[in-house]
């Protein structure tokens, strides 16, 4: 005869073992792998449970990696970047070896130093069909690729866009030192402008010229 399952109740907290964080519903965790070669699993909890033997379960919210996703991993996505999937799983709150912070791909972008625990979402993901959202975002460079916050990129300052070094034939420590930049466009858009100015000026002079030798 199996045992009778013993009840459980919902609580608000769970000392993580060893660490000693406190970990509470809304806190994104890491979850050890069942695979040691494999980096963390990142999860956001849901729920905490327990029941009257001391056994603690979370109900999770998984993240994926780039490369659990259908597709793989692209040259767009950040090596700490993550989606928000739909796959929901309970586990076993032992297998939980820390927290970390999932921040916005804003947010991320503004900090001044990414730690172990950092990581960025920009897209929910279906896990059953593979799909995003946003299924689009915007994208930036000669090369029309979105934006990777781990690659340098230079700002043009009359358009704003922004450059990868190597699309517009320039080193990374070529661009590191610009002071003032302006993309292949815009450039050619100013002397456009500049010409016609001074072809404007030139006709102005004639005009007057004509003018003075009629009078």
């Amino acid at each position: 005869m199996a045992k009778a399952r013993a009840p459980r109740r919902t609580i608000d907290s769970y000392t993580i073992k060893g660490i000693n964080k406190i970990i509470r519903a809304g806190d994104c965790v890491l979850m050890r792998p069942s695979d040691s070669s494999k980096p963390p699993y990142v999860a956001k909890v849901e729920k905490i449970e327990s029941d009257s033997r001391g056994n603690t379960k979370v109900q999770v919210r998984w993240y994926y990696r780039p490369e659990e996703s259908i597709g793989g991993r692209r040259q767009f996505h950040g090596a700490k970047e993550v989606f928000l999937s739909d796959h929901y799983d309970i586990q076993s709150a032992d297998t939980i070896e820390g927290k970390c912070t999932v921040h916005s791909f804003k947010n991320y972008t503004k900090l001044d130093a990414v730690g172990n625990d950092d990581y960025f979402c920009r897209f929910e993901y279906n896990s059953s069909t593979g799909a995003f959202n946003p299924d689009r975002v915007a994208v930036y460079c000669k090369c029309e690729m979105p934006y990777n916050p781990d690659n340098l990129m230079v700002q043009c300052e009359r358009c704003t866009d922004w450059f990868h070094p190597h699309c517009i034939d320039l080193t990374a420590e070529e661009a590191k030192t610009l002071e003032h930049f302006f993309c292949q466009s815009c450039s050619f858009q100013d002397q456009k402008k500049l010409f016609n100015s001074h072809n404007v000026s030139r006709n102005s002079e004639t005009k007057v010229d004509a003018k003075r030798r009629r009078r």
